[in-house]
């Protein structure tokens, strides 16, 4: 038994896009079609979970620096409301009220056997997270182990993530990030590196932090590492 679990919020959004100029039951037909394929055939699972983001989230409180995705303008799909209340409906999907999709898409996969779940999204946030992940926009399956988890986190404290808003550091890209943390291996190390880069400013590192972290408890709240 294999189950997806599935980032409900891509899917409104980008078949929501893609169907802003046909009708509401084109969109759910396209919808309905594309969770089948994901679940039943791309992914082997014989079964699925999903997670929406509703209207409250712990990063809205924590953000001081600037605002969290504060920068979002551009306006949503037409059939947003109504495929979301598809999954909700037809496919069980749960709304989220204080966290995000993410943080339950996590939760959910360190409850379960990591043979057992595979997580289905396209966002790089959840590589923050260890198991089998599909990307079902480059359809590709692929590994991320406890290890590779935790260096992503730390690799995003360098950079930031400007699709949310959050920061990080400046003149920090991917390619300066993945340098500073070349050969690191074990958390203390990785934060060692990016607290030096972050002059020690512990209190900044700590915002970014909890704004980066994709829980994997309940209620989890990152935490800065002993050294």
């Amino acid at each position: 038994m294999k189950t997806a679990i599935v980032d409900g919020d891509i899917l409104a959004y980008r078949i929501g896009y893609g169907c802003n100029d046909y009708s509401e039951g084109i969109a759910i037909k396209k919808l309905s079609q594309f969770l089948e394929e994901l679940v039943y055939i791309n992914t082997n699972c014989d079964d699925a979970i999903g997670y929406l983001t509703g209207k409250t989230n712990f990063r809205d409180d924590i953000a001081v620096t600037q605002k969290y995705k504060g920068h979002r303008k551009q306006e949503k799909p037409r059939h947003l409301n109504i495929l979301r209340e598809y999954m909700i409906k037809s496919w069980d999907f749960e709304v989220q009220e204080g966290q995000e999709a993410d943080d339950a898409i996590g939760i959910k996969a360190y409850e379960m056997d990591e043979k057992e779940c595979v997580i289905c999204t396209i966002d790089k946030d959840l590589d923050n997270i260890r198991g089998w992940h599909y990307n079902f926009h480059h359809n590709t399956l692929y590994y991320i182990s406890e290890q590779e988890a935790i260096k992503h986190f730390y690799k995003q404290l360098l950079t930031g993530d400007r699709t949310d808003n959050i920061r990080g550091l400046e003149g920090i890209g991917n390619k300066k990030a993945e340098k500073i943390l070349k050969g690191l291996t074990k958390e203390k190390e990785l934060y060692k590196a990016v607290l030096e880069k972050y002059d020690n400013n512990k209190e900044y590192l700590l915002e970014q932090g909890r704004l980066l972290w994709i829980r994997k408890k309940k209620n989890q709240l990152w935490k800065l590492p002993k050294l």
